[in-house]
């Protein structure tokens, strides 16, 4: 006779069974993206910058970026200004079948100086700047109607229920933890500070009813004036939202197989310490100081500072010939990471490659960005321009 736990087992195992058949079938890998807050819950308020407005305009153009890449389904818990219980937000997760669930918000601290991003999975880490991170997030159930029911008595406010919590699903834990890594990893390669050196466990409740790899995602302080303003921008919010987007697709190349390329979407580059990746012998691997090849351009690595725009990573081998590139000539491209990317223009003004920038986008290439060279080497625009 099959007692109740055991039950619970098998229903749960037939789940996992069934999820996994119907990946196989479709081949379709699914991100369900969450915009913390919404409509009377505005987050985060300082100096104009809203938190709800914020972290929903990064979460559509996450969700564009991902469009672009073939074989990848985009779910939304909300994409306008409405008020979502955070419940129902995992559960809109659960019910898509979701491969990962991302959660992203925007932090503030009464200290302006402030900065950073933080990138946490679920867990119950008692380190107190964590506790007090889910304690902020996790007072919005106190608007939602009858939510003492809802939540069992949880009070957002309690230390000892935050840390009574269960850990459940531990079986994401791992995969959380790698698609966080990655996020962190992607972050730091557009100059983004990482706070506290590395991924954090909260217990969060918008993730701990979701059952899949889950990560929320603390993007900046726009209690910052500095950072506050540039999480307010569209180049800001873009700068983020393809960090995000390149680490989501590494995750997926990693777990669930690369699949074809696209064409307009920059693609990510594998860190060291993810999988080792398995080169074509008969292909040669340059980095970013070697000489840049190009139709029109040639790039020496005793060069001083050069601005390019990068419009595309893909990892597939393009003659540099305008009807390539929508038209465009002056195409660099750099093999790393085994990727080929492809670039646009050349100069040593920044305000000239601003321009450039925009006759890229102009063309369709809306995600391009400037990318920065000094003596040949990758570096970000930020330390270009110092």
């Amino acid at each position: 006779m099959y007692t109740l736990n055991k039950i619970k087992v098998i229903f749960t195992f037939l789940i996992i069974i069934s999820s996994f058949t119907t990946y196989s079938q479709s081949n379709i890998f699914k991100v369900t993206l969450d915009a913390g807050h919404g409509d009377h819950d505005f987050g985060a308020v300082y100096s104009g910058h809203v938190e709800k407005n914020i972290a929903l305009a990064i979460v559509l153009k996450v969700g564009e970026m991902l469009d672009a890449y073939p074989k990848v389904e985009v779910n939304y818990t909300r994409k306008t200004d409405v008020f979502i219980d955070l419940v129902e937000r995992a559960n809109i997760a659960n019910r898509a079948n979701s491969s990962v669930f991302v959660s992203i918000h925007c932090n503030a601290n009464k200290n302006t100086s402030a900065d950073g991003t933080e990138t946490y999975v679920m867990g119950m880490n008692k380190i107190a700047s964590n506790l007090e991170a889910a304690k902020k997030e996790n007072a919005v159930i106190t608007l939602e109607k009858d939510y003492k029911r809802k939540y069992e008595g949880f009070d957002p406010n309690s230390p000892e229920t935050m840390i009574g919590m269960k850990l459940m699903q531990e079986e994401y834990l791992e995969n959380s933890i790698s698609l966080a890594s990655k996020v962190e990893d992607e972050f730091e390669k557009i100059g983004k500070k990482i706070r506290g050196g590395g991924v954090k466990q909260a217990p969060f409740m918008v993730l701990h009813k979701a059952y899949m790899p889950r990560i929320l995602i603390e993007t900046g302080f726009i209690s910052n004036p500095v950072e506050g303003r540039l999480l307010d921008s569209e180049e800001g919010q873009k700068e983020i939202a393809r960090a995000i987007t390149n680490a989501i697709i590494r995750y997926k190349n990693e777990y669930f197989g690369s699949g074809p390329e696209t064409y307009e979407v920059v693609k990510p580059s594998p860190k060291v310490a993810d999988k080792p990746v398995t080169r074509d012998t008969a292909t040669p691997v340059k980095n970013t100081a070697d000489t840049i090849k190009s139709n029109n351009v040639n790039v020496q690595s005793n060069s001083d500072t050069v601005f390019k725009v990068q419009i595309t990573a893909i990892g597939k081998k393009l003659a540099l010939v305008p009807k390539n590139f929508k038209g465009l000539d002056k195409i660099s491209v750099n093999f790393e990471n085994d990727l080929y990317r492809y670039m646009y223009g050349q100069t040593a003004d920044y305000e000239e490659a601003k321009k450039l920038l925009d006759e890229a986008k102009s063309k369709g290439y809306e995600f391009a960005f400037i990318t920065a060279f000094v003596g040949g080497k990758k570096v970000s625009v930020q330390e270009a321009l110092k």
